[in-house]
């Protein structure tokens, strides 16, 4: 069974499923888009697309310029969207953030360093697979 964590959004395991269509029309081999959506669920490692489509309906939409929030390093923040681009495997996205207010990334009484704008990765459920030492994902971002 797939992670629904890891599964993009519809829209893109459309352009997914096209993709996967040409690249086989191309090596000679003659698939409808229905069929290259069966397939292609199947890939992500369920029975049908009318399941995989059901998984990713709930998948978190982001874009550039979108207002945010969420936590840094543990810090709540609000924030737009400044960058962002989908990486290799398809399950996350690199999103550059640019907070309303600078965020203190230190937890010490004695030190302070503050950011405004950073740079992670999440999943398409807005969570860093990076934890801080206390479990905690270091980048949370879910609509604003």
């Amino acid at each position: 069974m797939a992670h629904t964590e890891n599964i993009a959004p519809v829209e893109e395991l459309k352009v997914q499923a096209k993709r996967l269509r040409e690249r086989l029309r191309d090596a000679g081999v003659q698939l409808s888009h229905s069929a290259a959506l069966e397939l292609l669920a199947h890939q992500h490692g369920v029975k049908d697309w009318n399941t995989l489509h059901a998984m990713a309906g709930n998948r978190m939409r982001l874009r550039v310029g979108d207002r945010v929030e969420g936590a840094y390093l543990g810090q709540p923040f609000t924030a737009e969207i400044r960058g962002m681009t989908l990486l290799g495997d398809g399950a996350h996205r690199r999103v550059t953030l640019h907070f309303d207010k600078p965020v203190d990334v230190v937890q010490f009484d004695s030190f302070s360093a503050f950011r405004q704008r950073v740079t992670g990765e999440v999943g398409w459920d807005g969570r860093s697979t990076r934890h801080t030492s206390d479990g905690e994902p270091q980048l949370v971002v879910r609509p604003a």
